[in-house]
């Protein structure tokens, strides 16, 4: 395990991370063999159950499972029975979190190529003299689309690139505007709206974008705004650590496709086919 741990310190080094975050090992014996690694967003008693039936050893989480402080990990807790479960099953874990979101390549890497875009740079520069002050890195990506698409059009690509989720993707904005240059960040990223504005982007997409902050945005003549599932955003990010820790250690992985996402259920507003009665 202790490979395991330094070869994602050296990709995701913790001092990268943001100084409220909780990264790097959680649990787990560094002297413990490692051969499989489960790779998921969220530790949950689901993705738990899968990483135990694919027999890991060790799960990589992107979200920390203890980022809060708490006073107890007794088993009548929620988070207390997942650390007792993986604690009996000697299974290890591990978080790169904000230090992942970060790297050079990252989590909004990961994003942006699900739409092909090129000429990538960072959206979000970490602060001058941090620890991960260097170019390319940084939070969030932007960069060209292949084909121009219309927002209308950009919102059905994505619904159809990015992972399913009974959320889907909304949009904001003229559903004509044309979009050639697109800012994306995996999960939330209202935080960034002003910077996007400054990019001079056709369109930003990101996840959690809350009403007041959109509409403000979009009043001020900020770029159109794509709303996508916070787990859908980073998702993708599984599939480039999973393939860096085989080629790295020659390791198995599995990386789960278990939507997390706490929105379950969607429905769209019914559209009348004929102008109403008087």
């Amino acid at each position: 395990m202790a490979d395991v741990v330094a070869a994602l310190d050296v990709r995701y080094p913790p001092a990268w991370a943001e100084e409220w975050d909780r990264v790097g090992l959680v649990l787990g014996e560094p002297t413990t063999p490692v051969r499989r690694i489960a790779c998921v967003v969220d530790v949950v008693p689901e993705t738990v159950d899968e990483a135990l039936a694919a027999g890991a050893e060790m799960i990589v989480a992107h979200h920390p499972l203890l980022l809060r402080g708490v006073s107890s990990v007794a088993a009548t807790t929620y988070k207390g029975r997942i650390v007792h479960r993986l604690i009996k099953a000697d299974v290890a874990l591990y978080v790169a979190h904000t230090n992942a979101d970060v790297a050079d390549p990252g989590v909004s890497d990961a994003l942006a190529a699900r739409f092909g875009l090129t000429g990538l740079h960072p959206l979000h520069r970490p602060r001058p003299g941090s620890p991960a002050d260097a170019p390319g890195r940084g939070i969030g990506r932007i960069g060209q689309l292949p084909v121009p698409m219309t927002l209308a059009e950009l919102t059905r690509h994505a619904a159809a690139v990015l992972p399913v989720t009974a959320w889907g993707v909304r949009a904001a904005g003229d559903p004509g505007r044309m979009v050639r240059t697109l800012a994306v960040s995996g999960g939330s990223g209202d935080g960034f709206l002003a910077e996007a504005t400054a990019a001079g982007v056709d369109a930003f997409l990101t996840a959690d974008l809350r009403h007041h902050p959109a509409g403000e945005h979009l009043a001020a003549g900020g770029p159109a705004l794509l709303d996508a599932a916070h787990w859908a955003t980073e998702r993708p990010w599984l599939d480039d650590l999973a393939a860096h820790l085989r080629d790295a250690l020659s390791v198995e992985t599995v990386v789960s496709d278990l939507d997390t996402d706490p929105w379950t259920v969607h429905a769209a507003a019914p559209r009348p086919d004929k102008e109403p009665r008087p």
